[in-house]
């Protein structure tokens, strides 16, 4: 057992409320509900494409929709079934903004596609693995659905020297990491090593959260007989889960400001991305569900489901011992950095890694009151940043002094909210700074984009008119070749000589 080597600036320690749902295995047999919304977008980039009709069957591991563009994913059948429509839904988050998504009927037969799985990963070449885990639609499990193959083609393009599997989870509630690690230690370690072969990383390291003991013991043994993982013990501190923080808590580096991790040779990835990358290249199985936390004050039951995507929300209170009381606030994700979700008519998607239902006491909710300049958010920033500066030029739509204050490397953990005795919505200022901005990037790209366009069509007609114009040229100078002239014979004198007599009458 290793200890990180670095210290993260800032973080807070909140009350982890982890006891609840990490005491029971994890629930791989819910029943199957009776309609599953799958949206399109369940990534990070545009609407995966719509491969099915109204009215088809469809086989369980079916590629249903397909990726449409470079950050998009492929979306799969997570049963056999009908699909029934392809409509609008609610989306998981804030807004309720409707989304469009293939709504499927299960039929019960969990009749599955056949299933080809490499003979040897190890001895295929890594970019044909990396293309194998994007046939599968892996995103980043831990939240933030970037297409996994993506980051491994990255690390194939950069010198990456250290592989770092994140299994911190410091998020309150959470413990579908810490059960994943406990049942399926062996899985994670044989995931960490094909992503170590795709992109040849020097060095790999599985790091967890020293409150997760039976998760480290059981990785420990897992990687006991395996070269080159270590298995390094980490300080609980919020929010360890966040690459940038963990990889200066692991390494001793730090990911400069408007960087990546890539840039200094690390790559991050989650524990349950590293075991999804595992089921796709060793059993070929697409992903087609999560494990999930189900917790908070109002559930009956809390604990850990494997359940499959597009299943509804209040599916999995059902089957968790209910709401035993009116939710003051509905959550996916974790209290720190989840969305405020509008409804549990809402579906479990692939970023899905928590669904919370929480009392009025565990929300604690306070009327802000003006900021006393107490310097607790600068302290608590794990980026070193200015909360307070980033929060006044926000709310004065003030959005470069806000950049210029670090709003770009906000990672919205929350921190600077959590400690804060005015209770200031810190993160909602920031949030609406940075749609702004992005809004306002699209605007910009849009316009540059038109204004391209026109560009390239106004060169077009330009090069149209000169070709007609030369081809005008081209004929009036071809019609002046004068052509030799044929001699005009003389034309026959038909009138006949006056008569004598005539002229001699006249």
């Amino acid at each position: 057992m290793l200890f990180g080597l670095g210290r993260i600036r800032g973080g807070v320690h909140p009350d982890g409320h982890k006891a609840d749902s990490a005491r029971f295995e994890i629930n791989s047999h819910l029943p199957l509900p009776d309609t599953l919304w799958l949206p399109l977008c369940q990534h990070s980039g545009e609407d995966a494409k719509a491969l099915v009709q109204v009215g088809e069957r469809v086989l369980k591991g079916q590629r249903i929709a397909a990726a449409a563009g470079r950050f998009s994913a492929n979306i799969h059948a997570p049963t056999s079934g009908t699909v029934t429509a392809i409509d609008t839904i609610t989306m998981p988050h804030p807004s309720g903004l409707p989304a469009k998504a293939i709504i499927l009927q299960p039929d019960g037969q969990e009749e599955w596609i056949a299933l080809t799985p490499p003979p040897d990963p190890f001895a295929m070449p890594q970019e044909e693995l990396a293309t194998l885990v994007e046939q599968a639609g892996i995103v980043g499990m831990g939240g933030a659905i970037f297409p996994a193959a993506i980051k491994l083609r990255q690390g194939r393009r950069f010198e990456i020297k250290t592989l770092i599997v994140n299994g911190s989870e410091c998020e309150p509630y959470l413990t579908t990491d810490d059960r994943l690690m406990r049942e399926r230690a062996v899985e994670i370690v044989e995931g960490a090593r094909l992503v170590r072969y795709i992109i040849e990383a020097y060095r790999t390291i599985i790091a967890i959260e020293d409150n997760k003991p039976q998760a480290i013991a059981a990785l420990q043994e897992a990687a006991a007989n395996v070269g080159a993982i270590e298995i390094v013990v980490v300080p609980a501190r919020y929010p360890m889960g966040s690459a940038k923080q963990l990889i200066q808590a692991v390494t001793g580096l730090e990911v400069p400001a408007g960087k990546r991790s890539n840039d200094i040779g690390v790559l991050v990835h989650n524990v349950a991305t590293v075991y999804a990358i595992q089921q796709a290249l060793i059993y070929g199985k697409p992903l087609i569900s999560r494990i999930t936390t189900v917790a908070g004050g109002c559930v009956g039951e809390p604990r850990n489901v494997e359940a499959l995507l597009g299943t509804p929300i209040r599916h999995l209170f059902e089957h968790c011992g209910g709401l035993i009381a009116t939710p003051a606030r509905l959550l996916m994700g974790g209290p720190m950095m989840g969305q405020v979700l509008p409804t549990t008519d809402v579906p479990l998607i692939k970023g899905s890694s928590g669904v919370l239902a929480l009392t009025r006491a565990e929300v604690n909710e306070h009327m802000p009151s003006p900021c006393i300049r107490c310097g607790r958010c600068v302290d608590a920033c794990p980026m070193g940043l200015l909360p307070l500066e980033m929060a006044r030029s926000s709310k004065q739509d003030d959005f470069d002094s806000a950049q210029d204050a670090g709003l770009r490397d906000c990672i919205l953990c929350g921190s600077c909210a959590y400690v804060c005795p005015s209770h200031i919505p810190l993160v909602q200022y920031f949030e609406y700074a940075k749609g702004e901005l992005a809004e306002s990037r699209a605007g910009q790209q849009k316009l540059t984009y038109t204004q391209d366009l026109m560009a390239a069509r106004k060169e077009r007609l330009e090069a149209e008119a000169a070709a007609k114009e030369a081809a005008k040229q081209a004929k009036k100078a071809k019609n002046k070749v004068k052509k030799p002239r044929k001699t005009a014979e003389p034309a026959a004198d038909t009138a006949e000589p006056a008569s004598t007599t005539d002229n001699a009458g006249a």
